[in-house]
């Protein structure tokens, strides 16, 4: 990279030599992007400061020497540190929708955001519904929620001091001071007692081999939102066993394991969790309702 020089480089051609780095240099995508040229893309429009819905002929602006030289110094950041792109921006999209991020949250990313997109149907259908999002983050998915269900009332929860710190910025971000609540809390722990009607969660579910496996990039991202335990189970298995006491009569509990859904079923092989499947993409969310919760109750303890 350190050959790369100043010559008048375009938008379009800046985007192109970030592709062709970032090809070369076999980066892992799976951030916000899934491929080299728009992980250049989105690289490009955040150092020019430019919109996302700004019209193609911009590509074929010249840039200045000094976006070109901050260009390629950003570029070898994400190279060499392998850091993901939103961490270097401080932005990352969910649902539609712009979110703050640091290295205290995730990126977010989640096949929830088509249930969002959804309104949580046919599992949620009651008007004025409250929502709890547990292990937050960002805030992503409880602010997404109360975006997409205006009448919802959300509050959010992480064990992470620094997380909430960022999911508040996030809430006031979305003008949302007042219908959407945060806490910090470990699990339950210091969650006001009520009855939701859906109880969501992106739970740490990365068991230890796979976090072994895990690409340098999410390495960068905080421990605490990844691991669980040998099987990845571990915070799982306390949320099966206390949620019921947080629902509602007619409240569900919907929960995203990814890979960790095989170890779920291997563990609780009598419990009928509803798999989901996504249009777009994603595996291992159940769908589980109070009743079930409290039926099965005894295997959780």
């Amino acid at each position: 990279m350190n050959s790369l020089s100043y010559q008048q480089q375009t938008i379009q051609q800046c985007i192109n030599i970030g592709e062709q780095l970032f090809i070369d240099a076999e980066i892992y995508f799976g951030h916000g992007t899934d491929n080299a040229a728009d992980e250049a893309l989105w690289l490009v429009f955040y150092q020019l400061g430019l919109s996302w819905d700004a019209e193609d002929f911009i590509l074929n602006e010249v840039v200045s020497e000094n976006d070109f030289d901050a260009l390629i110094s950003l570029y070898e950041r994400r190279i060499n540190e392998r850091i993901p792109a939103a961490y270097l921006t401080g932005e990352a999209w969910f649902a539609g929708i712009p979110f703050a991020v640091n290295k205290s949250v995730l990126v977010p990313r989640s096949p929830l955001a088509e249930l969002i997109n959804n309104h949580f149907e046919p599992w949620l259908e009651k008007a004025h519904s409250s929502i709890l999002d547990l292990c937050t983050g960002s805030g992503c998915i409880g602010i997404a929620s109360a975006l997409y269900i205006q009448d919802s009332r959300v509050l959010l929860s992480d064990i992470s001091d620094a997380a909430i710190d960022v999911a508040k910025v996030n809430i006031n971000r979305h003008e949302l001071t007042g219908r959407v609540d945060a806490v910090v809390s470990d699990l339950f722990d210091n969650i006001p007692k009520q009855a939701f009607d859906l109880i969501v969660s992106n739970p740490p579910y990365v068991d230890a081999k796979d976090l072994a496996e895990m690409p340098p990039e999410y390495h960068a991202e905080p421990v605490l939102g990844l691991a669980s335990g040998a099987d990845g189970l571990d915070f799982t298995r306390r949320l099966l066993r206390e949620a019921p006491d947080y629902l509602s009569d007619d409240g569900v509990l919907i929960v995203e394991v990814g890979n960790s859904w095989v170890n779920l079923e291997a563990a609780f092989p009598e419990v009928p969790f509803l798999w989901l499947e996504f249009e777009f993409g994603g595996h291992g969310v159940f769908v589980i309702s109070k009743a079930e919760l409290l039926k099965f109750k005894a295997l959780f303890v």
